[in-house]
């Protein structure tokens, strides 16, 4: 090397060995079974457990409440579609585009709290 040319200097940022430290990402703190993890877990199983407890309710009170119905109005147990009376119409045929919406629903939004959830884990 010569005189005349300087001689190179690396310049750096003060936060260069910050950018440089590993964050623990969250996923890591679940696998390890951290209290941090733990509160990650529990707070997924529990919004899953409040949807699937709804879920449950609204299918307690649809069919639950067929037969609630028809106690309260006894008449219509003489009406009938399409030559099947009433109470077993619906039990056999009616319910059933309910029991699929439910279960969709439920999937949906059980799959929206799972987005949700590793959102939550890739911004920690």
């Amino acid at each position: 090397m010569s005189e005349s040319t300087p001689r190179r200097e690396r310049v750096t940022s003060p936060r260069t060995s910050a950018a440089r430290a590993q964050r623990v990402p969250a996923a890591r703190e679940i696998d390890a079974q951290t209290l941090l993890g733990e509160v990650y877990m529990s707070s997924l199983l529990r919004s899953q457990l409040r949807l699937a407890l709804l879920a449950l309710a609204t299918l307690a009170v649809l069919v639950g409440g067929i037969p609630l119905l028809f106690w309260l109005f006894p008449d219509l147990t003489d009406v009938e579609v399409l030559a099947v009376p009433l109470p077993w119409f619906l039990l056999a045929f009616a319910v059933y585009p309910f029991l699929f919406g439910i279960g969709w629903l439920y999937v949906r939004a059980a799959e929206r709290n799972e987005r949700d959830f590793t959102d939550v884990l890739d911004r920690s």
